[in-house]
């Protein structure tokens, strides 16, 4: 069975995504206000970065529907 690196990697960017953001929600709003134009920059890039997680998770998931099991 061949290691299939998109698991781990989807893994790792959901849960840091949604660490970010969920930061990026819970973060006082005059902060962002004042330092970013009125963007919250942890909410977009939380949320980037879980939609990329969750496309690596889905592309995993296909792959192994895809690949039929080993035969002896």
């Amino acid at each position: 069975m061949i290691f299939d690196v998109r698991l781990p990697i989807g893994l790792l960017f959901l849960c840091i995504g949604v660490l970010v953001a969920g930061a990026g929600f819970l973060g006082d709003p005059a902060v962002f206000a004042a330092h970013s134009a009125g963007l919250n920059i942890d909410v977009v890039w939380g949320l980037v970065m879980a939609g990329f997680g969750s496309l690596m998770l889905l592309l995993a998931a296909l792959a192994r529907r895809k690949t039929p099991p080993p035969t002896r």
